[in-house]
């Protein structure tokens, strides 16, 4: 029988090869170089920059450039691969970015008190998670698609939750600033100046 392999599992392998490598160089080099490599595990991003191809781009630009395409086409409807039961965590690209700089910036016996020499990583994450439903409801606003949106229960739905535990960071004094609402504003302004014609 041929073996599948999840489409994620190299890419959270090469993740993880990254946050080991990290963690031992600080074993080896810490105290005797000053190594000092700290990693991150974000969630989900999205916003202006993200990768909005109609066939290799992830779940909000994907949304994004779908909803615009109905909006200008005047579509009737947009079909939703799954069940839209599934629920994703996202988190703005600035607030991952202004999380990093946050880790980077904290004293080191503080960070120590935080994490382990082998177990360092600090995951990113918002701390709520949504139904791809509800995220199709809110692309869909912001947009400003009129039309009906359907769901397509034949196409897969992937796991059915996947949210974070950011406590460790949040722990540390950090927390998101952009909401979902916002981020989306910013991010169909970010497709529609750079991916699109405005209809």
């Amino acid at each position: 029988f041929p073996v599948t392999i999840p489409a994620n599992e190299p890419y959270a392998i090469a993740k993880i090869t990254g946050i080991k490598l990290c963690e031992s160089y600080n074993r080896q080099y810490g105290e005797s170089h000053g190594a000092d490599y700290r990693s991150v595990m974000p969630t989900n991003l999205y916003g202006p920059g993200d990768n909005y191809h109609p066939e290799n781009s992830h779940v909000i630009p994907a949304l994004i450039r779908r909803f615009h395409e109905a909006k200008v086409s005047q579509a009737p409807s947009v079909a939703i691969w799954g069940t839209g039961t599934p629920k994703r965590e996202f988190l703005f690209v600035d607030d991952m970015a202004a999380a990093s700089v946050h880790v980077m910036n904290l004293d080191k016996a503080h960070y120590d008190q935080h994490t382990q020499a082998m177990l360092s990583h600090i995951n990113v994450g918002c701390g709520e998670d949504l139904s791809i439903s509800d995220i199709a409801q809110a692309i869909s606003k912001t947009v400003g698609y009129g039309g009906e949106i359907t769901l397509d229960p034949g196409k897969p739905d992937g796991p059915p939750r996947k949210l974070m535990d950011s406590s460790r960071l949040y722990e540390l004094g950090w927390r998101p600033k952009v909401d979902l609402e916002s981020g989306l504003k910013i991010a169909y302004g970010d497709f529609l100046s750079k991916h699109a014609v405005k209809p």
